[in-house]
């Protein structure tokens, strides 16, 4: 059974600073490439970064571009998000998902095959 599980969110201030990782199995993680998404309270699901299988490719929203960063350890089955500069408006349910079938950079959420359980971030001011 495919599963992605986030772990790393949490509570902090402003300007402070998190790393996600989300842990694959059941998948060839190789194979597929990763997309962080993040969801406030009232909001809809916002594409956050993506990166490519082999980590050729990279995409940030302009939300959060210069401030995270994205990689990943396929030897290890897992990807990680770098958040630093955090903000207020940064607090939301941090999700990380798999998509096989593209090679393309997308952040639309129904391109996307597996779905991890998602990590909760909070920044106060």
């Amino acid at each position: 059974e495919a599963q992605l599980v986030e772990s790393g969110g949490g509570s902090v201030q402003a300007g402070e600073s998190l790393r996600l990782s989300c842990v694959a199995s059941g998948f060839f993680f190789e194979d597929y490439a990763i997309g962080w998404f993040r969801q406030a309270p009232g909001k809809e699901r916002e594409g956050v970064s993506y990166i490519g299988k082999s980590a050729s490719k990279t995409y940030y929203a302009d939300s959060v571009k210069g401030r995270f960063t994205v990689s990943r350890d396929n030897a290890k089955n897992t990807a990680y998000l770098q958040m630093n500069s955090l903000k207020p408006e940064d607090t939301a349910v941090y999700y990380c998902a798999a998509e096989g079938d593209l090679d393309i950079v997308t952040l639309y959420p129904g391109d996307y095959d597996y779905w991890g359980q998602g990590t909760q971030v909070t920044v106060s001011s």
